[in-house]
């Protein structure tokens, strides 16, 4: 747990750098995305949506690059790294549920690689916008 100007930031009730606290909607549409993403990764059968045409990767891509993003908004004192490695684990969870034979699914490492590089890039952009953040504010 971290601690701001004495004040707990935990990862529940984070702070902001200027110590105002998040809304807990933010943290609500993080769940409720990765619900979402998790729940469209088992089905057996998918409801085909308008961004099917752009391939699987697309989508893995889209589903976990809206996860990275929501989550360091949701929980901007969890570190970026922990964050990108609780998604990248959950890419491979789902990945191996996938090879569950009556989900009619199937396993692939390239979802979970594009997954991650999709994790990985996003995070990295929001450590470089953060850290412009800082710069100018300081």
């Amino acid at each position: 747990m971290a601690v701001a100007g004495g004040r707990s930031t935990g990862y529940g009730r984070a702070m902001t750098i200027h110590g105002a606290r998040r809304p807990d909607w933010l943290q609500s549409l993080f769940w409720c995305a990765l619900v979402f993403a998790l729940v469209m990764a088992l089905l057996p059968q998918p409801p085909h949506l308008p961004i099917d045409r752009l391939g699987d990767k697309f989508e893995h891509m889209l589903a976990f690059g809206v996860l990275a993003l929501l989550g360091s908004i949701a929980y901007p004192a969890m570190p970026l790294f922990r964050l990108g490695e609780r998604l990248s684990f959950l890419g491979a969870i789902i990945e191996v549920l996938q090879s569950i034979p009556s989900l009619h699914r199937d396993c692939d490492i390239r979802d979970w690689i594009a997954d991650t590089l999709s994790v990985t890039v996003v995070l990295g952009l929001v450590y470089l916008w953060r850290r412009s953040r800082l710069h100018r504010a300081g």
